[in-house]
């Protein structure tokens, strides 16, 4: 290997370029076990965000179910999530153009071409989606395939008032077609529909305003009468200040789900007609409630649970050996390299999740319980990059204000083929993550590893409010968003300076919807950072109670405070009334289709800042939403926002990129 070539910290020449990035990058997610076939989505940027069900066979060949003329995907909440479900060969999915539920059948079977060939060879083609809705403006969410009635059942949100806040509710959906059936409404929300083995019973989850599922949400009972319609509902578990999350059914018909009621989400079931706990630990077995169909946990068996739990910001995978008597519950660890863990199934001896670690990309991966056995199904990049150039995040736990502590994973510089010349400490870019109820993760990030590549160091920060810390940890931020988080990210920037990690002179914090508000408080009313980026970033907390959608309306209310009755508190956090208080360069990428965040916020603040002749560059997007999803997007940001920085800070770039217009730059 040739002795590393000296250069500033910025300037090294990467491998891991935008290109390469958006050339072999997908989503997985939302993993759907029927028989001994395994199907995902993959969001696809070369396919403009495209989201395609894709099936494997037991053999391994795997296929696309969705043609090119669907998506796979749903709106309710605007988040989405659980927008398909299978059964026995057939498939059901929301389609993201018209809202509508569409069927595919299974159609042909083409079996082995000898004797000589296994059954596994199958390959299945599926017809072409039929709709199983009328047209209109409803949504549908979380189906939930009832097989006793030949229908589906699922959350419905209806966007046919104009002008007034869509309605949410349970509906049936016969599966030969037509309009749905409202079995359950009156709350402002509905998730998780599960039906009992035997079709005689429905649990679901509902809720009201202000709460957020991760707030308070209760689980609901009901017997299901031979037309489909419930009887009298009861509440098995929740509150308004009890968020329970994913209930579900083993074999034996033994209702389970997983409750914070203890301050950490763990495992309960119905026995008996009362609640019993089935894990007491200080570990996290569920996390925000963001979109729908997540999963957390499934029946290997009756009697064996497998699930992944959170401690301290990382996921391991365990198997909980239940029995009925309560004191022989069993948690046993599952050893495995993975660091990020979702969206477990499980069946027949096998574990089938979304996993990742810090050297491995996330993919779908198929367990065997008892054998241990690891089998990768499919990756989410087919990029192999040397761990030479890989830089391995590092937990740390930093002082923070009211003698408290905080979180984040550090990731300092890694570039074989360069070092800084001596003495020089590296631009550190603080990552303030999105939610603002979630979570930075320790999986591997090309994106992240764009940055540390050439030369920056990077931390990504868990800050007040974050979950996988327990209840007390993620309520630091009620009543305090633009105080706890901008605290914690400015003061994981100070300590990494302080123990010589970074450059103090060249401080950077960037972040994403809620993450991009943080990134907007910090510049404004802090003097810490020198550059930032917004990524469709919230400047003014009033605007977003005038434009936020159904699912967000009333987040702020235990954010900040009730508005209008504290309208004090959303002008005083809102940095776009402060815009004298600027004194660095600001970068703002934008997607006009924003309907979570609106493109007036970003543009406001551009006009602010032209108007005050600091640094400022303003990309919008075309047909891009709530975070971007079409590939040429994805590397005009990245390269935009390296391309800024080596302005700001004037490096020379080891590569060209396409050059953003930057106003006021001197």
């Amino acid at each position: 290997m040739n002795k590393p070539e000296i250069r500033h910290y910025g300037s090294w020449k990467s491998p891991i370029t935008s290109d390469l990035i958006i050339s072999g990058t997908i989503g997985l997610g939302e993993i759907c076990l029927d028989g001994d076939d395994v199907y995902w989505i993959e969001g696809r940027p070369a396919e403009a965000g495209r989201c395609v069900i894709v099936r494997r066979a037991p053999g391994g060949q795997m296929t696309d179910v969705t043609p090119a003329a669907f998506n796979a995907r749903t709106r309710v909440h605007e988040y989405g999530g659980g927008a398909y479900v299978v059964s026995h060969g057939a498939i059901y999915f929301s389609n993201f153009a018209d809202g509508r539920i569409y069927h595919q059948a299974p159609q042909t079977a083409e079996g082995p071409k000898n004797a000589n060939e296994p059954k596994t060879a199958t390959a299945v083609i599926y017809s072409t989606p039929a709709p199983l809705t009328p047209a209109g403006e409803l949504r549908y969410a979380d189906l939930t395939v009832d097989q006793h009635r030949k229908g589906l059942i699922c959350v419905c949100e209806d966007h046919s008032a104009q002008g007034k806040e869509p309605i949410n509710s349970l509906v049936s959906v016969p599966m030969e077609g037509g309009a749905p059936v409202v079995i359950a409404s009156g709350r402002d929300f509905y998730s998780s529909p599960r039906l009992s083995p035997d079709g005689k019973r429905l649990a679901w989850l509902e809720w009201d305003h202000p709460n957020l599922p991760w707030d308070g949400t209760e689980l609901m009972l009901a017997d299901v009468a031979d037309d489909g319609s419930l009887g009298p509902a009861r509440r098995v578990a929740g509150s308004h200040d009890e968020s329970i999350f994913q209930p579900e059914w083993p074999a034996g018909g033994m209702l389970y789900f997983v409750s914070d009621r203890t301050g950490w989400w763990n495992l309960y079931r119905v026995k008996d007609g009362a609640v019993e706990a089935v894990t007491q630990e200080s570990a996290e077995f569920a996390a925000p409630q963001w979109v729908f169909g997540m999963s957390t946990y499934d029946f290997d068996s009756e009697n064996m649970i497998i699930c992944t739990c959170e401690r301290d910001g990382v996921w391991n995978l365990a198997r909980v050996d239940l029995d009925q008597d309560r004191s022989k519950i069993r948690l046993a660890h599952i050893d495995t390299s993975f660091t990020d863990i979702r969206q477990v199934r499980a069946r027949h001896g096998a574990a089938v999740f979304v996993g990742g670690s810090p050297s491995t990309p996330i993919s779908i991966v198929q367990l065997g319980a008892a054998s241990g056995r690891v089998e990768v199904l499919r990756q989410s990049s087919s990029i192999e990059i040397d761990p030479e150039y890989l830089s391995m995040p590092r937990p740390i736990e930093f002082p923070t204000e009211g003698g408290l502590t905080a979180h984040a994973f550090f990731y300092p510089p890694r570039n074989r083929d360069f070092v800084a010349p001596p003495g020089e400490k590296p631009p550190l870019i603080v990552i303030s993550h999105g939610g603002p109820t979630s979570a930075a993760s320790s999986v591997l990030s090309l994106s992240i590893q764009y940055w540390t590549s050439r030369g920056f160091a990077v931390v990504d920060v868990n800050y007040g409010g974050s979950s996988g810390y327990g209840r007390a940890y993620r309520q630091r931020l009620n009543g305090e968003w633009g105080v706890v988080d901008v605290n914690d990210c400015v003061n994981a920037a100070s300590y990494l300076a302080s123990i010589g990690e970074a450059d103090r002179d060249r401080l950077i914090i960037r972040g994403g919807s809620a993450g991009g508000y943080t990134t907007l408080a910090a510049l404004t009313f802090r003097n810490v950072f020198k550059a930032g980026a917004s990524y469709y970033g919230i400047s003014d907390l009033e605007a977003l109670e005038a434009d936020g959608h159904k699912f967000e309306s009333r987040y702020n209310h235990s954010l900040v405070g009730p508005y209008p009755e504290r309208k004090d508190l959303y002008i005083e956090r809102s940095p776009i009334h402060y815009t004298d208080r600027l004194s660095c360069p600001i970068i703002l990428f934008q997607g006009l289709e924003d309907k979570v965040v609106p493109p007036n916020q970003a543009e406001m603040m551009v006009d602010a800042l032209r108007a005050k002749g600091l640094p400022v560059a303003y990309v919008p997007f075309e047909g891009e939403g709530h975070g971007f999803r079409r590939a040429e997007n994805i590397k005009r940001a990245l390269d935009g926002e390296l391309y800024f920085y080596s302005k700001v800070f004037g490096f020379e770039l080891a590569e060209p990129v396409e050059p953003v217009h930057i106003d006021n730059l001197g």
